[in-house]
């Protein structure tokens, strides 16, 4: 027998008698006696038609466990359903979700296993993992079978993380009486269709996902729900061998090849650079001047593997003088640590992906994005670690590199994305490529003897902060005053405040800029902007015009060039590489005309 869940005869969708909004006591400001506006208006709209299947899509941590509780609630009080069944996408959000769950008076068994095939009497349902539904789905259809049921996918899009999920999914819960769907963060980045998701063409051929519920970042901010984040961007100068032996150097941020980029990216991530070390040392000193005014702020560092993790930790506890908290996926505990962690006033914690998505750290105002993963998926989950608002004021920081993709996508953090199917491509930097640069090429045992990628050298440079889709502050060395400027931004200040004191910190920059002495100002590092094709075109008018002088075949010029000035042929020359060639063979003009 189903256990009863008792309430008041009248269920308003305003009113909160049992579920707190600050579930877990992290409301914004004046909302603690009521839903937040948005749940309130989600709730008003899901009950309008109340629809087989529902769609809200919401940024992190405004909420939606809170909204999806209450909506549990609500049909179990009218008897619309009998059981609820939650989908996390890991096991350690199972137990958050029944822990939740429990606060509000809904029992939810996270023990569940496939092989037990019955929810005992005490529960009112259970919380299981997408994996666990994909292994065995004909379990999972015959708990819907045996009740009026209403599931809650949570972070929805992991339903096509595999080809088989999505027919599991489609087999398990095609006969549940309801189904809520969640996300927090753009679908996916590939077309692979998310299952009691609806497409509709959008007149282009393009099929997009259709959201009934959409509760943006821009929205969120506005209404006091997430914090205000800040972007502080790094450049620098990178140098590294490839495995065919070609020495390349790169200015990260600007307008290489994709493969140039992510070879670049590689070699700023490098634990034993001066890039890694200049950027964690900014980090630590951003959380400290935080800290100020809010004593049990912390910082996490997301690493792309378990050794750089580890590095990456070294070098924190060097910097900080206290050891971080270091968190890997497989070790057994990792869970607890990160547990342990939210509930202490340590000051770093370092993780693999795994922190990307659904861990609730709140004390989080610091972030260092040294991982080599671009999505937007996985970007936006990353930069929902840091957004959820414990009380008004509070701003996050997240230190990225100077990378185009990454820059875009920290501008548009506001943008609301659909799911698109039939997609021919995207203008991002494909994961692949960074895949591609994470692991060894394969070669011949002599080809390995001889050469091995490496990376040689990697400098530090702040390039600018970018907040609500601009851009401030100037290109400037680490440690320099103009960076301090940034660094030592309030932790306290409401959304309109920050706009206000970055654009004063940028205009005293410009004035500074304006007095320096010229040799002064020769001496700050200069940006590149010319693109490949500009810079291409340039070589090659230029290898022209010395072919006429000398009567050399084209191919002997550039050959002579490659040789004198190092690196790889035209097509796979970086920037910095193409600009030496450059200016070499303008000096050999020069000195014969």
């Amino acid at each position: 027998m189903t256990p009863t869940f008792r309430r008041a005869p009248h269920v308003g969708t305003f009113a909160a008698e049992h579920l707190s909004p600050a579930y877990p006591e992290r409301a914004a400001r004046g909302t603690a006696d009521r839903l937040r506006a948005w749940q309130a208006e989600a709730l008003d709209r899901y009950f309008e038609t109340e629809p087989r299947d529902f769609l809200a899509a919401a940024t992190p941590g405004a909420g939606k466990t809170t909204f999806a509780l209450r909506l549990a609630a609500e049909l179990l009080a009218r008897r619309t359903v009998e059981r609820v069944i939650v989908v996390a996408p890991t096991e350690h959000l199972k137990r958050q979700w029944a822990d939740a769950a429990h606060r509000v008076g809904i029992r939810l068994d996270p023990a569940f296993r496939n092989a037990g095939r019955v929810i005992g009497r005490a529960f009112h349902g259970a919380a299981v993992t997408y994996a666990q539904v994909a292994a065995q789905p004909f379990v999972h259809r015959t708990l819907v079978e045996q009740a009026t049921t209403l599931v809650i996918l949570d972070e929805v899009h992991h339903g096509g993380d595999a080809l088989s999920w999505g027919d599991a999914l489609r087999e398990a819960y095609s006969g549940a009486t309801r189904r809520l769907s969640l996300s927090g963060t753009p679908f996916r980045s590939d077309t692979a269709p998310i299952p009691f998701v609806a497409y509709v063409d959008e007149g282009d051929g393009v099929r997009v996902s259709r959201t009934d519920y959409s509760y943006g970042y821009g929205r969120a901010l506005e209404d006091g729900v997430v914090r205000p984040v800040l972007f502080l961007s790094y450049a620098g100068r990178m140098r590294w061998r490839t495995t065919s032996g070609d020495e390349m150097e790169a200015v990260l941020g600007q307008d290489d090849t994709a493969d140039i980029t992510a070879q670049a990216w590689r070699t700023a991530l490098d634990p034993g650079g001066e890039w890694m070390s200049g950027v964690l040392r900014a980090a630590d000193t951003r959380l400290s001047e935080v800290r100020h005014q809010i004593p049990d702020a912390g910082g996490l560092v997301i690493a792309t593997d378990q050794s750089t993790a580890r590095a990456y930790a070294q070098l924190l506890a060097d910097i900080a003088g206290e050891e971080p908290v270091v968190v890997l996926s497989d070790e057994t505990g990792a869970s607890e640590r990160i547990a342990e962690f939210a509930d202490s006033d340590a000051r770093w914690l370092v993780a693999v992906r795994m922190v990307s998505e659904g861990v609730d750290v709140p004390r989080l105002a610091v972030g260092v994005y040294a991982t080599s993963a671009s999505t937007p998926l996985f970007f936006a989950q990353a930069v929902g670690r840091f957004v959820r608002a414990r009380r008004r004021g509070e701003t996050a920081s997240i230190f990225i590199p100077s990378v185009p993709v990454i820059q875009r996508l920290a501008g548009e953090l506001e943008r609301e994305r659909d799911h698109a199917l039939d997609r021919v491509g995207d203008e991002l930097l494909d994961d692949s490529l960074l895949a591609a640069a994470e692991r060894e090429e394969p070669a011949s045992e002599e080809e390995l003897a001889e050469f091995a990628y490496q990376a040689l050298e990697s400098s530090a440079t702040f390039d600018k902060v970018l907040y609500d889709g601009d851009e401030f502050g100037l290109l400037s060395p680490v440690g320099s005053l103009e960076e301090l400027d940034f660094l030592g931004l309030p932790g306290i200040l409401e959304p309109d405040q920050v706009r206000e004191v970055l654009k004063a910190r940028h205009q005293r920059q410009q004035r500074r800029a304006a007095e320096r002495p010229p040799a002064v100002a020769a001496a700050a590092p200069q940006p590149l902007y010319r693109s490949l094709k500009e810079q291409r075109a340039l070589l090659n008018s230029l290898v022209g015009l010395r072919a006429k002088l000398t009567g050399q075949p084209h191919g002997h010029i550039h050959a002579e060039l490659r040789r004198q000035c190092g690196g790889p042929a035209v097509g796979q020359a970086t920037v910095a590489q193409l600009q030496a060639r450059i200016d070499l063979l303008r000096r050999q003009l020069h000195s014969t005309s």
